[in-house]
């Protein structure tokens, strides 16, 4: 569970701005880092991360696919960054509940994006959808659907 207090958002939130503070949120987990999670773009309730292919994270040695851990932890860390870039965000964020479905293995060798809409927010909880893609656009690796703690701007 993606669990981190980045600096108050609503500070400021120009575009360099949430940059810095999802850069932030990125070096607050160490799973992040070990996985070679990196940012893409972020802002307006939603992120883009991707994970490169590594070979320490293959989950079945006969195919050579990533396991399914790697992919999910991709998938919770840009759904809690898209909670944080969502416009009334007020500070960090945690996993309440994160449900992923696996559609397919990721093709060995590909890097893993993931993308995330947080896409409702009430007074105290966020609803993120997600989605985890290879070179195959057309055919998710995953889906996710979570529910994050969020406070709004005060």
């Amino acid at each position: 569970m993606a669990t981190t207090s980045p600096p108050d958002p609503s500070a400021s939130t120009s575009p360099e701005d949430m940059l810095r503070i999802a850069r932030q949120f990125m070096e607050a987990l160490p799973h992040a880092k070990a996985l070679n999670i990196a940012l893409n773009s972020i802002g307006g309730g939603r992120a883009e991360f991707s994970m490169p292919y590594d070979e320490r994270l293959i989950g079945d040695p006969d195919t050579g696919v990533l396991h399914g851990g790697a992919v999910s932890a991709l998938l919770d860390s840009a759904a809690g960054a898209a909670v944080i870039a969502h416009p009334d965000s007020g500070g960090g964020t945690a996993t309440l509940d994160l449900r992923i479905d696996y559609m397919r293995a990721a093709t060995p060798g590909q890097t893993i994006v993931a993308q995330a809409h947080c896409y409702q927010a009430t007074r105290s909880v966020a609803f993120v959808r997600a989605v985890a893609l290879d070179d195959d656009r057309d055919r998710p690796v995953a889906t996710a659907t979570g529910a994050f703690t969020f406070t709004p701007k005060s």
